[in-house]
């Protein structure tokens, strides 16, 4: 009150104060006996129930039955969402994932350095992507880095495309000329400089590549009515969507034209790997069955299969572009990331400028679980 001295008003607040830390306390201590409580309870009856291996809530399938296997929750995210990837669907469809125990949640990156932040950071379990980030992320000191352990094609899977229709193009041909490219030190980016150089020309000199545009804009912007672009270097479906549209032509196919290289992988962290690998060896069990069905059904089939992943891409389009890629060798027979296409990958960041020191192959690569798929898959096809 207003008669109340200065004095008199700290002692009632410090007794106030008082009373509500004692409560306080009292309520803590209430809550901690309340916990062992039904701790002790939980324990007594459900000691048989374990932990997912991914340290989340195990989830049950779509289906709400108690007697359905409970699922471990895997997040992977994906460079990009497109039909190159097409085995990686197909094991997605037909249900290899939760076969092998998996409550598969796919979530599109769109870029290696997005997809890379994501499984740094642990909002993914597994990064599909260039294996090129993986060496960055070493290089640059990360403790707990990025360990590929299957490798998923071994093509480059995007193409050329000009605004005239090129029945007799040549490298050369981009001379002079400005050309819509990738992200600098990616690997759509790097293959294409990597063929220039393969050509004589110089990427940096020979012509104009813009590197600015986002990886899922590149398509539109060649669209455009007033866009000043002689070529794109598109992966699918922009590339074939661009020729439906009368907007461009494939002219190249940069898959065809590098060679093997191994352009995407499977990754996660060491410390996720060492602590899960009877998830990891499940995931590459299931990605190896759908590298089996590509293998042995036509693109028609393979287009079906995966069409539920593409619903705005008709299963035309999808099968045209299943059989281009399909002609050129696109995906590998099993999912071993071997030495020698990991020192290629290195070869052709150190043209493009972009690597200052080779990174172990033995630290950033492990074939253990591709190794054990393969055999499994090669013991299945034997018995049948």
């Amino acid at each position: 009150t207003q008669g109340v001295s200065s004095a008199a008003s700290d002692v009632y607040k410090r007794q106030i104060f008082h009373r509500e830390d004692l409560m306080k306390k009292r309520i803590t201590a209430l809550l901690l006996l309340l916990t062992l409580s039904v701790t002790s309870l939980f324990a007594c009856t459900s000691a048989d129930k374990s932990e997912s291996a991914s340290d989340k809530t195990a989830k049950t399938s779509k289906s709400t039955s108690t007697k359905k296997q409970e699922l471990t929750p895997v997040t992977l995210n994906e460079v990009a969402h497109s039909i190159f990837y097409a085995p990686m669907y197909v094991a997605i469809e037909k249900g290899y994932f939760s076969n092998e125990g998996i409550d598969l949640s796919l979530v599109t990156g769109f870029g290696a350095d997005k997809t890379m932040t994501a499984v740094l950071s642990g909002t993914a379990d597994i990064g599909f992507m260039g294996s090129e980030a993986s060496i960055y992320t070493y290089n640059e000191g990360a403790n707990d880095y990025v360990v590929n352990f299957a490798q998923l094609t071994q093509r480059a899977g995007n193409f050329l495309v000009a605004r005239e229709d090129i029945k007799d193009f040549k490298w050369e041909d981009l001379k002079g000329k400005k050309v819509i490219g990738g992200r600098k030190g990616g690997m759509p980016e790097m293959v294409f400089e990597y063929i220039l150089n393969q050509n004589h020309i110089d990427p940096a000199t020979d012509l104009t590549i813009d590197q600015n545009i986002d990886f899922g804009s590149t398509a539109a912007a060649f669209a455009e009515d007033k866009s000043d672009y002689d070529f794109t270097v598109e992966f699918e479906p922009g590339a074939t969507n661009l020729e439906k549209q009368g907007k461009g032509y494939v002219v190249a196919s940069l898959g065809t034209d590098s060679g093997y290289v191994p352009y995407t992988a499977f990754s996660a962290k060491k410390s996720y790997i060492n602590k899960h690998p009877e998830v990891v060896q499940g995931f590459t069990n299931a990605l190896q069955k759908g590298m089996d069905y590509v293998a042995s059904h036509t693109p028609e089939d393979i287009a079906q299969a995966i069409a539920p992943q593409f619903k705005e891409t008709t299963l035309d389009t999808i099968t045209t572009i299943i059989s281009r890629y399909y002609e050129q060798d696109t995906w590998k027979k099993d999912l071993i990331f071997r030495q020698e296409s990991f020192d290629l990958l290195q070869d052709i960041l150190e043209e493009a400028g972009e690597l200052k020191e080779r990174a172990p192959y033995k630290d950033l690569v492990t074939t253990t679980y591709a190794e054990k798929a393969a055999k499994a898959s090669n013991d299945t096809q034997k018995t049948n």
